[in-house]
């Protein structure tokens, strides 16, 4: 049995509308949603992406397309998309991270290099819902002990809602930006872990 099959939130789940009358005809039928670890032959389905959702922002991206192919052949377990009818609609990278912070030695963390929803299903949710499945995902990992990202100081709420906490202002900076470096636990949830599956 695979490690994934083993995990009901990265199952396909597939929502149907209600039948529209009683001889059972469906009005339509809800995109079928899928999340699964990415490969590299998804790696230029999440460079569009990202490249559309930072350069407009930062002017640069995170991981450019040989980055993005290097983590996924890398540790494509430590990412995560959302597929909707087939089409890559929102994805993380991480990896792993064999320091306690971004610019501190000790420890062993998963470090979240990326989190992008493409622009067509922004302001839907998407974003925290994948970074609530991600962070379960993780807790079925022997390796992970806890997620730690870098981000500017307008997306602190955001990830403050999902459950990370500041640890202050991160050594690594790109051109004038600078950032907030976070951190969310995720060893500890035993109850979560026993009734995921894993």
């Amino acid at each position: 049995m695979s490690a994934l099959s083993a995990l009901p939130f990265l199952k396909p789940v597939h929502r149907r509308s209600p039948r529209s009358s009683p001889g059972g005809q469906r009005r339509h039928t809800l995109p079928a949603s899928e999340f699964r670890c990415l490969s590299p032959e998804d790696a230029v389905s999440v460079f569009e992406i990202e490249r559309e959702a930072f350069i407009s922002v930062s002017g640069d991206c995170p991981l450019h397309l040989d980055e993005i192919r290097h983590f996924l052949n890398l540790c494509p377990e430590l990412s995560l998309g959302w597929f909707e009818e087939g089409r890559l609609v929102a994805f993380i990278i991480g990896s792993l991270w064999d320091q306690e912070r971004l610019s501190q030695p000790q420890g062993s963390a998963v470090h979240i290099h990326v989190l992008a929803v493409h622009r067509t299903v922004r302001q839907q949710g998407k974003g925290s819902i994948l970074m609530w499945r991600y962070l379960q995902y993780l807790r079925c990992l022997p390796s992970a002990r806890r997620a730690l990202l870098m981000c500017e100081d307008f997306l602190v709420p955001f990830y403050q809602k999902c459950g990370f906490e500041p640890l202050g202002p991160c050594e690594v900076t790109v051109g004038d930006l600078a950032f907030v470096e976070m951190q969310h636990p995720v060893r500890g949830h035993a109850f979560m872990r026993r009734n995921s599956g894993c």
